[in-house]
């Protein structure tokens, strides 16, 4: 991977193990529901590699996981883990470090800025909010903003749509393939973070512009367009 430098008026930031921190709240939420539906509760570890695709998905992979469940059974746990998971979005969350000097270095090279996560709507927002994050981003794109997600290119451009930032003049920076399937189909650089979740596969692995260990690193490889 070359450390070469991209000329970008935006830069586009995951949310779940990219800005934050989140699995612990995650993991609090998927057990109370399991508790709930009778059903065996899953490590930290199992749940840190179900994260990434969205609330859907997460209870599909809590439910199916080594066990066997009807679309009925999952469908009202997705009710249910939002219900718990509305009570204790943030309480455990931690914002990565790194992250807030980063973005303050960001906005004072007057770039543009948006969060662009499959995380539903209505726990993006509260949780940008409670962990003071909001006021960074020009735009918020959430799992539910469009019909698709990440790694659908689509939710990505709408980002940039909302920044008035062509995708071409855009950085992503993400923690999963999700994040760099989507910048490559929208046609802008991605840099992937090690200390994200990855969805259990070996981010080093995953096809990208660069890794790096501390969001400030991608300082380094933004040359104001």
């Amino acid at each position: 991977m070359s450390g070469s430098r991209f000329a970008v008026r935006a830069v586009l930031f995951d949310l779940d193990g990219t800005l934050l921190d989140t699995i612990e709240d995650l993991a609090e939420g998927a057990n109370r529901m399991l508790a709930e539906l009778g059903r065996p509760l899953r490590a930290l570890h199992e749940i840190h590699s179900f994260v990434g695709k969205g609330i859907p998905h997460l209870v599909r992979r809590c439910m199916t996981e080594g066990s066997a469940a009807s679309e009925l059974e999952i469908e009202h746990a997705v009710t249910c883990f939002r219900r718990h998971y509305a009570e204790v979005n943030g309480t455990q969350t931690r914002i990565y470090p790194g992250i807030v000097d980063t973005l303050d270095a960001m906005r004072a090279l007057d770039l543009r800025l948006a969060c662009v996560t499959n995380k539903a709507e209505a726990f993006t927002v509260p949780l940008l909010a409670r962990m003071g994050l909001d006021h960074y981003f020009g735009a918020v794109v959430s799992g539910d903003t469009l019909a698709v997600k990440k790694p659908d290119p689509a939710v990505l451009e709408h980002a940039c749509a909302l920044l008035g930032v062509a995708s071409a003049h855009a950085l992503m920076i993400g923690d999963s393939a999700n994040d760099a399937l989507a910048a490559r189909a929208a046609g802008m650089p991605v840099l992937l973070v090690t200390y994200g979740y990855s969805e259990g596969v070996p981010v080093e692995s995953i096809e990208c512009d660069g890794l790096i260990a501390c969001a400030t690193q991608a300082l380094g490889r933004i040359a104001v367009a």
